[in-house]
């Protein structure tokens, strides 16, 4: 059975993602799949660093998937994003074209390259406000009195992770899990890195010259649209705190100083997923960022040509 080659390129917030990943669909003639939570939100533009701009090159516009797909105010998921995924890779290997994996959400990207069949296992609406109430040595318990089988998959690593095995074995015990049949993939990862301290000065400087873009009026636009604050703690980091600005629970002061805090705490999360995602099994190729940006282009691609044998 064929395998179809996917480049994977992942990093942390501010790497330069976006502006390497064009770089290299021009080169390799690849259409872009975006792996980000939140920018498949139409109208959730700056705060989620879309850079849409960033997809012409040279007088050329690269194609991109999975971005403006859902309605701000809308939720979405992992197994929506598989879904959504393997459609437009369908597509775009139909079209002769290499498909480029483009993102720092994690959980989408090792849900791909691990096929986690348990993300079309939906949350337990009744279940899970139960379990949220106990302890966790009590959580613990729970999940071991169900069957080997049915938490082979479980996580002990944090609360979130065991309420989901819980939920993932009671919903095996009464169901049987049909997985659909996947196109095989030959992935090729590379991961985005760089000296914490400049990746905390990209990370102010990008903050700044978005709070300058509009970031604040593009959420003063959805809250005008009818997005409530509920939804806007949900989306997280930037909104979530422009929210609280907007309602006068925080100063612009506290506000800068709070998003300079969370975004950087927030890459720390996503290198630290990065690196669980190596545990598992994913190989990763690292390159630092803080070389000059044509070095790094040539260095990923003769990487990648040596690879495939092209």
């Amino acid at each position: 059975m064929q395998h179809y080659p996917l480049f994977v390129l992942l990093g942390p917030t501010a790497s330069g993602k976006t502006k390497l990943a064009v770089a290299l669909a021009e080169i390799l003639d690849a259409e872009i799949l975006s792996a980000d939570s939140r920018q498949v939100f139409r109208g959730m533009d700056i705060g989620t660093g879309k850079d849409l701009a960033e997809y012409q090159i040279q007088g050329k516009q690269i194609p991109y998937h999975l971005i403006d797909i859902k309605d701000a105010g809308e939720k979405y998921n992992v197994n929506e994003f598989k879904d959504d995924f393997y459609l437009a890779f369908d597509g775009i290997t139909q079209r002769n074209k290499l498909a480029l994996l483009c993102g720092g959400t994690g959980m989408y990207i090792h849900a791909l390259l691990q096929d986690h069949s348990y993300t079309a296992i939906p949350a337990n609406e009744i279940l899970r406000p139960e379990l949220e109430l106990l302890e966790t040595d009590l959580l613990h318990r729970r999940l071991m009195a169900y069957r080997l089988e049915l938490r082979s998959q479980a996580d002990f690593s944090s609360r979130k992770r065991v309420i989901r095995a819980i939920e993932i074995a009671e919903y095996l015990q009464h169901h049987e899990l049909i997985v659909p049949e996947r196109p095989l993939m030959r992935p090729f990862v590379v991961g985005l890195t760089s000296d914490v301290v400049l990746r905390r000065k990209r990370i102010v400087d990008r903050l700044e010259l978005r709070l300058k873009g509009g970031m604040i009026e593009e959420v003063q636009s959805l809250l005008a649209r009818g997005l409530s604050k509920d939804m806007l703690n949900f989306y997280g980091l930037e909104y979530k705190l422009i929210g609280a600005y907007l309602f006068g629970e925080i100063d612009y002061g506290m506000l800068k100083e709070r998003l300079e805090i969370e975004i950087r705490q927030f890459a720390k999360r996503q290198m630290t997923f990065f690196r669980k995602m190596e545990k598992d099994g994913v190989r990763i190729h690292w390159f630092n960022t803080d070389e000059n940006s044509d070095e790094l282009l040539l260095s990923v691609l003769n990487l990648y040509r040596q690879q495939f044998n092209l």
